[in-house]
């Protein structure tokens, strides 16, 4: 039997209690059931996991006694940064789930002329707060020891202001390259994705003159999510770890 992963928001130690905060305590408890006297496995997103034991609950709070300590096994060395125009409800949620499982570092959310949703207010923080629980649930699932950075939303101008830390594609399936023609892949790798509708014309431009490579991925226009999906399995196939 899989012994269940829960993150917890806070510093781990071997040899340390912990008490678990509301999110893992409900999942422990109302989810996966577990009692006292059960195996688990923590992680706090800082590197590597903990093996523990549940030990008691005070007052309705769960503790966990902290065991030996497991490094980084599962992380990609290739630093993949997503930056995905905002799709909608369960396209969104679908997105950040596989690029978390695909071993994603860095997710940046962007407003685009054709973005349907749109966040203001307190109206972005339960959104955001959702599409974190969104990335923490795929660490727990996929066995990731680190927690992706979920930027806060920006306009897709904003974000090309500064430009992209290493090589940056924009997928686009009129380009004249393919991204399996990309070459060899070394340092941080960001690919900028349209939201359903694409990129307006004139947005493929600035990005293009931002410093992002446009690169198609076949002859057949894929959907959003469809599109990170694949371009993230490749560029790990190219230099991360699935080409190991």
């Amino acid at each position: 039997m899989r012994i269940p992963r829960l993150y917890v928001d806070q510093p781990l130690a071997s040899g340390s209690e912990v008490t678990l905060d509301r999110r893992a305590m409900e999942h422990a408890a109302k989810v996966l059931r577990l009692r006292a006297g059960d195996d688990l496995c923590l992680f706090d997103g800082l590197g590597g996991e903990y093996a523990a034991v549940l030990v008691r609950g005070v007052g309705g709070a769960l503790v966990a006694q902290v065991g030996e300590h497991t490094p980084d096994r599962v992380e990609s060395t290739l630093s993949l940064c997503l930056v995905q125009g905002i799709s909608r409800g369960e396209r969104m949620d679908y997105t950040l789930q596989k690029a978390v499982e695909l071993g994603v570092q860095a997710v940046v959310p962007v407003v685009t002329e054709r973005t349907v949703l749109r966040l203001h207010g307190e109206r972005e923080q339960r959104r955001l707060a959702h599409w974190r629980g969104v990335i923490l649930a795929a660490c727990e699932q996929s066995g990731r020891t680190r927690v992706p950075t979920l930027m806060a939303p920006c306009t897709l101008t904003e974000h090309l202001t500064h430009a992209p830390s290493g090589t940056a594609f924009l997928l686009d399936p009129r380009a004249a390259r393919a991204l399996t023609q990309a070459g060899a892949l070394t340092g941080p790798v960001s690919v900028l994705i349209g939201p359903e509708g694409g990129l307006a014309p004139h947005e493929r431009e600035a990005a293009q003159a931002a410093g992002y490579r446009a690169v198609r991925m076949g002859p057949r226009v894929l959907r959003t999510e469809t599109a990170a999906l694949v371009a993230l399995a490749l560029l790990q196939a190219l230099g991360g770890d699935l080409g190991a």
